[in-house]
């Protein structure tokens, strides 16, 4: 039985611009606003959008993203026909070969696609925080009788070289594509989502891989290929919530924005669009008495006895008693010790912040680094970790990292 459309999700990024967070974690793994993990937002869409069907694509430490997905039951893709499937590179019978890049990704597995005869498939990116209904963009898809339609986000102007661009007439027809620009001719923004009529995608995917001298990339080569041949491609305004959290920065900016939703525009909390994750099986959290806690994501299993503001707490994590927590993003079962200070920072999983310990700092002027603290580590009594740091080892008693 044939699907109308099925999706392709890109997984296998190692997201090196994160830095220790994803030393041993492939990027669409990292968690995110307190309970979830980045691949939550695109899978949730999908299930959301109607599309029951979804490869994802893994190759950069995949173990804790496979174990994390499962069989698909959390967001209802346990199917006996379709439903999840991860798909890392394989040996075949001509030799074996990891992705080449993200055109190169999909056509290794065109023999998952051709399994669904589907008329339509949509790219996905595993990478970025986004809550988007895909059945109306393959509404737009097939009112402009499209080929290849591209999802794109209107960016302020400073901001337009710093993305894949794309250029459209008043009908929404692409007519150019720039990729990071010096001098921009269009502030249309790439999501880095596409639908293609599956037709028309497997031919350029055998094209591209025949051509020795490909990056086999969708940016660099399939999507200059089709305007190459003038085929019929259109432009997808988006406006909602969107954000790449490609860098230290932007993973704990786009985490303090789910703090003040009605301003940032990513409500979690929307019934009407859920992000399904994963359940913790923990208990419900505890607030002691004498604790402070203000405007913070407190999740599952979380035991606070010390001062919390403005900070999202992951499942399981121990404040205690005169520890402070401001501006931070803390992710799971890490303890933060009795007189710890931990401040505008990223703290990964499975961490102790050991007594008097002092993490991060309050931006001061121009300074406005996010210090990072690796998982499965140990900061020392007296510890000072800076607020540019980004800390890969245990570091001792009284011992300092700027």
């Amino acid at each position: 039985m044939a699907k109308e459309m099925i999706a392709m999700l890109l997984a296998g990024g190692q997201g090196s611009r994160l830095y220790t967070l994803t030393e041993k974690l492939a990027k669409p793994a990292v968690p995110f606003g307190g309970k979830y993990r980045i691949i939550d937002f695109p899978l949730s869409n999908c299930v959301n959008s109607g599309i029951d069907t979804v490869g994802i694509l893994t190759q950069y430490q995949p173990l804790v993203l496979n174990e994390y997905i499962g069989n698909g039951q959390p967001w209802d893709l346990d199917r006996l026909y379709g439903g999840v499937h991860v798909l890392p590179p394989y040996q075949k019978s001509g030799g074996s070969d990891w992705y080449k890049g993200t055109a190169n990704a999909i056509y290794q597995n065109i023999s998952f696609i051709e399994r669904y005869d589907p008329k339509y498939v949509i790219i996905l990116s595993g990478d970025q925080i986004c809550k988007q209904d895909y059945s109306d963009f393959l509404e737009f898809h097939k009112e402009k009788n499209a080929e290849f339609s591209v999802a794109v986000m209107e960016v302020p102007w400073e901001e337009a070289p710093r993305f894949g661009l794309m250029v459209a007439d008043e009908n929404d027809k692409i007519t150019e594509f720039q990729e990071k620009p010096k001098n921009p001719k269009s502030n249309l923004a790439s999501m880095g989502i596409y639908i293609f009529n599956w037709d028309i995608l497997k031919k350029y995917l055998e094209e591209d891989e025949a051509d020795p001298n490909s990056e086999n990339d969708f940016g660099n080569n399939i999507i200059p290929n089709l305007l190459r041949d003038n085929r019929q491609m259109y432009a997808y305004h988006f406006n909602g919530y969107w954000k790449d959290v490609g860098t230290i920065h932007s993973l704990w900016e786009a985490n303090m924005e789910v703090l003040d939703a009605e301003q940032s525009g990513i409500n979690l909390s929307d019934e009407s669009w859920k992000i399904h994750s994963r359940n913790t099986g923990m208990t419900g959290h505890k607030i002691s008495a004498g604790a402070v806690v203000e405007n913070t994501m407190v999740s599952d299993g979380c035991r606070i006895k010390g001062e919390v503001k403005h900070s999202i707490l992951f499942a399981g994590v121990k404040v205690e008693a005169g520890a402070v927590v401001e501006d931070a993003v803390v992710m799971g079962n890490t303890t933060i010790k009795a007189g710890a200070v931990v401040k505008h920072c990223i703290v990964s999983e499975n961490v102790t912040i050991c007594e008097n310990a002092v993490v991060g700092a309050m931006p001061n002027g121009s300074e406005e680094g996010v210090a990072t603290i690796g998982s499965n580590l140990t900061i020392g009594e007296n510890a000072v970790v800076g607020p540019n740091a980004i800390v890969r080892n245990d570091m001792k008693g009284g011992e300092e990292q700027w």
